[in-house]
């Protein structure tokens, strides 16, 4: 059975000799998570990526730039996108049966980032794009960064939402007063970065975006990160968000959840309960929860779902979700 991965990240020299020009290390502590085996295995596009896919039991990956992105980067970081871009696609024409990809954007300038978006849907054959949570000190639902979203619904791309760690204010706040390891692992991977990209998506539904632009669609990792498992709290909300539908609906319309290599089966029983057995997508969140052993096609076999939920898990519900892009679907 096809196996694909959809949240798979890269990093090359060029972004990582970009986040040093500005220091980005001082303000975001997860840019020194990408060293060691973890960085090499970020940065190689070619056959140890392979073979630890092959090890793993994933026969496809979607690639995506990881954490911070470009999102704190200036104007240039329009030609910097385009040339990852431009790699991107390489290694696509190279690897057609094991790679698809992700535009990387210059959000920091959303009409070049959703004039890139198009660019790299409609010329490269690209299957979304995936933002890293606050694009400088905007939140993702500013209306600056509309042009951004409304390219992906015209252009039936989804974006995936990705966890990165919240503003030095709130890391003062809430998750200092420990040993600096302590501080960022807590403000970042042990619960902060997931409680920020559940948040920036939260922040999407309540600004009334998805009234909108009904057709755009949202990925979150981790199960949701933290969202799905609140459902009956957040439709609490109803009675004062002034949006065309329940919270519930946007969860079921405009939501995908895929699992970030976190292979619980009790957190795939939840995601399917609210948003649908049609909207779980598979991922192993590359190189960051590789683990030995044919994990990732294990979790598969054992997952608890079977027949054709198992295949639109495995492949199906990709595949129809990135079919119809390139057509102007943004208000269906």
């Amino acid at each position: 059975m096809k196996l694909i991965g959809i949240e798979e990240h890269f990093l090359t020299v060029d972004i990582a000799d970009a986040w040093t020009a500005i220091s980005l290390d001082a303000i975001d502590p997860s840019v020194r998570f990408h060293s060691d085996a973890v960085g090499r295995r970020l940065r190689d596009l070619a056959g140890d990526r392979l073979a630890l896919m092959d090890e793993t039991g994933i026969d496809m990956q979607v690639l995506s730039l990881t954490t911070p992105g470009l999102h704190d980067l200036g104007p240039e970081s329009v030609d910097l996108a385009r040339r990852i871009n431009d790699l991107l696609a390489e290694v696509v024409a190279r690897h057609p049966t094991r790679f698809q990809a992700m535009a990387v954007l210059p959000v920091a300038a959303p009409q070049n980032a959703a004039l890139e978006l198009e660019r790299c849907v409609m010329e490269l054959g690209f299957k979304g794009t995936m933002l890293s949570g606050r694009v400088g000190g905007l939140n993702l639902d500013d209306p600056a960064l509309s042009p951004v979203f409304e390219a992906a619904a015209f252009l039936g791309a989804p974006v995936l939402l990705h966890p990165r760690v919240p503003a030095q204010a709130v890391r003062d706040a809430y998750y200092s007063g420990f040993a600096p390891e302590v501080g960022t692992a807590f403000a970042t991977y042990g619960l902060s970065w997931h409680y920020d990209a559940g948040i920036q998506f939260l922040r999407l539904v309540l600004s009334g975006l998805f009234d909108r632009l009904p057709g755009l669609q949202v990925i979150l990792g981790h199960w949701g990160e933290l969202v799905l498992f609140y459902a009956e709290r957040l439709a609490a909300m109803d009675r004062v968000s002034g949006l065309m539908h329940p919270i519930a609906t946007y969860l079921r319309r405009n939501l995908h959840v895929t699992a970030s290599g976190m292979f619980l089966p009790h957190y795939l029983e939840r995601a399917a309960a609210i948003v649908g057995t049609e909207r779980l997508l598979f991922s192993t969140d590359y190189p960051y929860q590789y683990r030995p052993g044919r994990d990732a096609r294990r979790f598969l076999e054992s997952c608890g779902l079977t027949g054709p939920d198992q295949i639109a898990f495995a492949h199906g519900n990709w595949l129809r979700l990135t079919d119809a892009m390139g057509h102007s679907n943004g208000q269906s």
